[in-house]
């Protein structure tokens, strides 16, 4: 079986993150996509709880059917998230599947300096998803960061455009990135 692995922060989980996974499930040959959302990000960027994270994850992913998934290896890694552990540890788990790997194509150029880059490429296929401004990587994904999610949130602006309608439901439920009561369910 082939795998995708999307892994990042996902902190949260907006539409851009949803449509790159469905973009990879539709047009690549893979059997699967799982999101793995990180436990501990290696530059120390404040994170809501892993497990906050994986819930809002795992409702991005429900809206894209059964070959969109979640996985909590990181979380029972613990520690820093490295990619290279991340798809050695599956490896160990799963060595019948073929994995692919998911990068914005604004990473592409960073690649060379990851940790283990080397070893990661003997391991996984990449497959780059385009972002505007970086050409020859396919359609560009539309731009919503995170960080502008949290911040509209802290400020009570809306934020009904760019996040799944679960997602929304959940950080309000929990009261996650300073939500303000005042948005609309």
């Amino acid at each position: 079986m082939r795998v995708a692995i999307y892994g990042g922060s996902f902190n949260p989980p907006h539409v851009s993150h949803q449509l790159a996974a469905l973009y990879v499930l539709e047009t690549r040959p893979v059997d699967e996509l799982w999101f793995v959302p990180c436990f501990k990000h290696p530059f120390e960027k404040a994170l809501e709880s892993f497990e906050d994270r994986l819930e809002m994850c795992r409702r991005a992913a429900a809206a894209l059917g059964p070959r969109a998934r979640v996985s909590d290896i990181e979380g029972r890694l613990g520690g820093e998230s490295r990619t290279l552990r991340t798809v050695t540890a599956i490896q160990a788990e799963r060595p019948e599947l073929e994995l692919h790997l998911v990068v914005g194509a604004d990473l592409v150029g960073e690649l060379p300096s990851w940790y283990g880059a080397k070893h990661l490429e003997q391991l996984v296929r990449f497959i780059v998803v385009g972002r505007t401004g970086y050409p020859g990587t396919g359609p560009a994904m539309p731009e919503v960061s995170s960080s502008e999610v949290r911040d509209r949130l802290r400020r009570g602006e809306p934020v009904d455009s760019l996040l799944p309608r679960s997602v929304l439901d959940y950080i309000q439920e929990r009261k996650l990135y300073g939500s303000a009561e005042s948005q609309p369910k």
